[in-house]
């Protein structure tokens, strides 16, 4: 029924703010929103208030702001707990521009879109990274991932409106071939498949060694087993920086060499 659709997300919250003042960090998942928007439209509309935008009220935007303003960070004297808010939201045609997803993404620090497109191809995790947004940048993410992965964002999305326009049987200069190529070979690397989490110094092995363009030269085929390869001798060869990277202090240029050097040597 829409009534409980409606107060669903509300006693998930509140459940969740009694862990976090016992100190707690707490994760609530609002799966979905789309529909918890439909839901208060449906009760709206039965209780004749004026319809807005796609006859949804107008206070939806209060509503979801309401609630996931709900998410914070206790003071130590308070407890220490927090509560942290993974809103999903539903598109329509993939429109990320609609009434809802709009509201949504002005609310909250970022978005990770999951393309249907990619998800057609075998490309899992789906994430579009040109529609994806940080809001919090690199004030959320380790050092090390700054120090190697730079500008990957920027040149993939470069290297995704390159294929596009190449499926069209254009003619490419050296250059853009290359760009393609080693577009490919970033996109297996993002790949991770069912069940094979990775830890971070994996993430770091694999983005170096192709940042390097150690994969260059690989068929697509090939790279999953010696991406394994290369994995394995950074963990092996450099348990230093290994521990240095998980507990999330900045590396230096002589250790992006040794993971380099350590690369190079698993791929032959």
């Amino acid at each position: 029924p829409a009534g409980l659709q409606f107060i669903t997300p509300y006693a998930a919250a509140t459940i969740g703010e009694y862990f976090m003042e016992q100190g707690r960090d707490v994760l609530v998942v609002y799966d979905d929103l789309t529909r918890h928007a439909r839901a208060y439209r449906e009760l709206s509309l039965l209780l004749r208030r004026p319809p807005g935008r796609e006859a949804y009220p107008g206070d939806i935007f209060y509503v979801h702001s309401r609630l996931l303003e709900r998410s914070t960070h206790l003071k130590e004297e308070l407890g220490g707990g927090s509560l942290s808010a993974l809103p999903i939201i539903e598109t329509e045609a993939q429109n990320i521009s609609a009434y809802i997803p709009t509201n949504l993404i002005s609310i909250t620090d970022g978005q990770i879109y999951l393309s249907p497109g990619l998800f057609q191809k075998g490309i899992l995790p789906a994430v579009d990274v040109g529609r994806s947004v940080s809001r919090v940048g690199g004030k959320a993410q380790l050092p090390a991932y700054r120090a190697v992965a730079g500008d990957l964002r920027l040149s993939y999305s470069q290297f995704e409106e390159l294929e596009n326009f190449a499926r069209f049987g254009t003619q490419m200069d050296q250059e853009s071939r290359e760009t393609l190529a080693r577009g490919r070979r970033v996109r297996e690397i993002l790949k991770q498949y069912q069940y094979e989490p990775l830890t971070v110094p994996d993430q770091i092995a694999a983005l170096v060694a192709v940042n390097e363009g150690l994969f260059d030269d690989l068929d697509l085929k090939e790279i999953q087993n010696v991406e394994k390869k290369v994995r394995n001798a950074v963990k092996d060869r450099l348990p230093g920086i290994c521990e240095k990277i998980e507990n999330g202090e900045k590396i230096s240029g002589e250790d992006i060499a040794a993971i380099r050097e350590a690369a190079k040597e698993a791929v032959g």
